[in-house]
């Protein structure tokens, strides 16, 4: 603690004290709370409640007044929570007598005061941060501590309970820290005494009568077993669980029982711990029992879960996606009667009546589905799973649904009928199933029903009443088929498909983007966006693009008159670009689609449009020509970038001007490595007219580069001073080894030295420096390039960048600056005011 904060501390502990001043506000006191652990983190001695006893008067104060209020009270937990967190400042408290005051029976927890849920908060927040040597522990077992923790397990705030499970579990481990289990066995083994009283508190639970009981032991075992006490602890997780199998186990079989949803979660905690690693024991036994006897709905996370495990049984494995695939299975059977192809499963783990009934219930269908799907679209996103998807029944599954909500099947079984009507236009299965058929696409083994498959994304895709949500979903699965199409197309000449596939997607494209609604039109222009940037050299691509509409409508829509379908069709114009106007052999000649005329258009937009969102797609897709060489020849170039960063310094939305840099960025890396023999070859700030390297710097100027930079370092949002640095620092560690700097004081005499001075110290204001002159005001010209090497030289482009670093709040947050607010605050009336970090 810094002489400046001892000093002002007492004056902030005596107004915390005194009942009459207003409350503080609560930030202040986090913050407070913030301060006290930094400062016993690194010292566990009891030097800073010895060296300062207006901490203790503080404490004594506050237990003195007859109605603290709760945030006063609260803050005072914690606070005598955190400085007792090391043995020699508890013995210290202990001494004064008053952690008993504040977490022993004579506590705030038999007062008013406890009614308040901030209050019981903080007792349970101090008592976790006591907690980190052992003489806290009989402490808190001494003083009744144990019985309040479990009685606040099952607080009716849910931040309290889950408090009290937190440090329950807590209190467990740290208690077996300096413990090893003699045997594995509960009879030889004993539990020290605050782990005794917990796991006794457990097993009481979950043999009580109170279902509320039983849940907070199932869901405090969930948390332990899930924390590091299942995986560094293996020997006490197996004695724990050997304690409570038997009564897990009845839970599983009782179906009744309310507390089976928790076991999923308890049993998948439990299977990640090392112990039950091997294949053989009880453990698995149960969990197959688990997957058998719970409801779909329950079994579905845990069958997952199991699937991700490396060191599952194998049997197990099969067993958990058999569960997964139970609903798609029953799907499959009922879409046709008799059965026209095979189903997913040869048999069931659990009765597939209980899937039926769910399917067939209004209620429940959609939930089980959705449940279902996630979980196999998660499955699929896996690199590497330990078991075979029957991919191409699941796809066929999955057409089944889809062809369920929109009413295109009609199936003959009752059962499919009841599926068919509850699934009807049900949009949350269809965003699911698309979502999942669109993982299916990297798979190989569904090749033999891409024809079938695009008949029912077409059908989508053509509906009028596909919802628009539904709809952007179907485009994302559809680019992803289309890539996969290609790919076939490709090895076994299906070309003929693949044009027939494309000819009908373009049809539906064109339609898609005069609709009515803005978000087809947006979805559209992505889904054009995402196909062009992966089919763009496929020559059935070209063929039916170039002989639809699509070209045209496009460009249309860089007028539309919402502003996000204007960013999308500025996005996919530049990328329809680079295929036509900007290709090597353009196959668009005679075409209204021209480079002149696109660059031309998008340039207005850039300096026109009233919404960021365009302006930002614009300033992306000219970054993107630039990266792949489409701005012409090197003068052309420099024109080009000159000409957009003029528009965007004046920009008013950051994002666009952060954009501009990312553009000069790419500009001055291509020229580098286009001009420079080597990059690294030192460079006098006299350099004569024939080295690239001063052709490099008066290409930069020419492109008025160095204005825009330099004036970006005072932007008034922070993100864009960062990026303007960082290219900064960059040129000046390509012209300037660092042996080579120029020295501030030597250049300061000539004209150009003292502009550069000037630029310095303007610099060092940062946003403060309001209308930056750009344009040679002050002597410094920023088209010169012996002034500009001058300024990359002497400038300390370190010292700002560390500056433009720093968080906003890097003088405000500091302890003393924290201290000084509160005591200025205190004897207002009005509401706290003070800008507390």
């Amino acid at each position: 603690m810094t002489r400046e904060c001892a000093a002002l501390l007492p004056g902030v502990c005596a107004a915390l004290a005194e009942p009459r001043q207003p409350g503080l506000d609560d930030t202040c006191l986090e913050k407070l709370l913030d301060w006290f652990r930094s400062l016993t983190w690194f010292d566990p001695t009891a030097e800073l409640v010895q060296d300062n006893p207006c901490l203790t008067e503080l404490i004594t104060a506050v237990l003195a007044l007859p109605d603290a209020s709760p945030s006063i009270l609260s803050f005072t937990l914690q606070l005598a929570g955190i400085l007792a967190s090391s043995e020699s400042r508890f013995q210290h408290l202990q001494q004064e007598k008053l952690l008993g005051r504040l977490f022993g029976r004579e506590g705030p927890r038999g007062g008013a005061a406890w009614e308040d849920a901030s209050v019981r908060s903080a007792w349970l927040k101090g008592v976790h941060s006591m907690l980190h040597h052992q003489p806290a522990l009989p402490f808190l077992c001494s003083t009744g501590g144990m019985d309040v923790i479990f009685t606040l397990q099952g607080d009716p705030s849910l931040f309290v309970a889950s408090a009290a499970s937190q440090l329950l579990v807590h209190m467990l481990t740290f208690s077996l820290e300096s413990e090893t289990p003699k045997a594995l066995s509960t009879k030889d083994c004993d539990w020290p005494a605050c782990a005794q009283m917990i796991v006794k508190h457990i097993q009481e639970s979950l043999q009580s009568s109170s279902a509320s009981h039983t849940e907070q032991s199932l869901k405090l075992l969930s948390s332990l077993f899930g924390s590091c006490f299942g995986s560094c602890y293996a020997a006490w997780t197996e004695v724990l669980w050997l304690d409570i199998a038997k009564q897990i186990e009845s839970f599983l079989l009782e179906e009744t029982v309310q507390a089976q949803p928790l076991l999923a979660n308890l049993l998948l905690n439990v299977a990640r711990s090392p112990v039950f690693c091997g294949t053989e024991g009880s453990f698995w036994a149960l969990v197959t029992s688990a997957l058998e006897h719970l409801t779909p709905v329950q079994a579905g996370p845990l069958a997952v879960g199991l699937l991700k495990l490396c060191k599952c049984p194998q049997d197990v494995r099969i067993q958990a996606l058999t569960v997964l695939l139970q609903p798609m299975d029953c799907i499959l059977r009922a879409a046709s009667q008799p059965l026209e192809c095979a189903g997913l499963l040869d048999e069931s783990v659990s009765d597939p009546g209980t899937v039926e009934s769910l399917l067939s219930s209004k209620t429940t269908c959609a939930g089980l589905l959705c449940q279902t799907l996630a979980h196999l679209e998660k499955l699929l996103s896996l690199k590497h799973l330990r078991v075979d998807l029957p991919c191409v029944s699941l796809l066929r599954s999955l057409m089944t649904i889809l062809q369920f909500c929109n009413g295109f099947l009609s199936p003959t079984s009752p059962l499919g009928s009841t599926i068919s009507r509850n699934l009807i236009n049900c949009f949350r299965v269809q965003k699911s199933a698309l979502d999942v058929l669109a993982a299916l696409s990297e798979e190989k083994d569904c090749d033999t029903l891409i024809g079938n498959l695009f008949d029912v994304l077409l059908a989508y895709l053509q509906s009028p009443n596909t919802n628009p949500t539904v709809l952007k979903k179907t485009f994302q699965a559809t680019s992803k088929w289309l890539v996969r199409l290609h790919e076939l197309s490709c090895s076994n000449s299906q070309g003929q498909q693949t044009e027939k596939i494309l000819e009908d997607v373009f049809v539906v494209l064109q339609k898609r983007l005069c609709s009515p609604c803005w978000e087809v039109r947006d979805s559209s222009l992505e889904f054009l966006t995402a196909m062009v940037k992966c089919l763009r050299d496929q020559k059935e691509f070209r063929q039916c693009l170039l002989s639809s509409e699509v070209l045209r409508l496009t460009e249309n829509l860089l007028e539309d008159p919402e502003s996000y379908v204007r960013a999308s069709a500025v996005t996919a114009v530049g990328h329809l670009a680079l295929m036509t106007c900007f290709a090597p052999e353009s196959p668009v000649t005679g075409h209204q689609y021209n480079k002149e005329s696109i660059v031309a258009k998008l340039q207005e937009i850039l300096s026109t449009d009233s919404e960021g969102f365009p302006r930002r797609a614009v300033i992306s897709i000219f970054t993107k020509w630039l990266r792949e060489g489409c701005t012409g020849q090197r003068e052309d170039t420099e024109q080009f970038v000159s000409r957009v960063i003029q528009t965007v310094e004046r920009d008013l939305d950051w994002e666009v001007r952060l954009g501009g840099l990312e553009l000069v960025e790419v500009f001055c890396s291509q020229s580098i490595s286009q001009l420079s023999q080597c990059p690294y070859a030192p460079v006098s700030s006299a350099v004569t007219s024939s080295t690239p390297q001063n052709e490099l710097l008066q290409a930069f100027c020419q492109a008025k580069l160095f204005g825009f930079l330099f004036g970006s370092l005072c932007d008034c949002d922070k993100p864009v001073g960062q990026r303007a640095c960082d290219v900064l620092v960059g040129l000046r560690g390509h012209f300037y080894p660092m042996s080579t700097l120029e020295n501030p004081r030597e250049i300061e005499d000539s004209p150009a030295g003292r502009g550069i001075a000037w630029l310095q110290r303007t610099l060092r204001q940062g946003s403060l420096a309001h209308n930056f002159p750009t344009d040679g005001g002050d002597g410094v010209d920023f088209q010169d390039p012996e002034s500009m090497m001058l300024a990359l030289g002497a400038i300390d482009l370190l010292e700002l960048h560390d500056e433009l670093n720093k968080s906003s709040d890097h003088v405000e947050e500091s302890p003393q600056s924290l201290l000084q607010d509160i005591l200025a605050t205190v004897g207002t009336i009005e509401d706290n005011e003070v800008d507390c970090y």
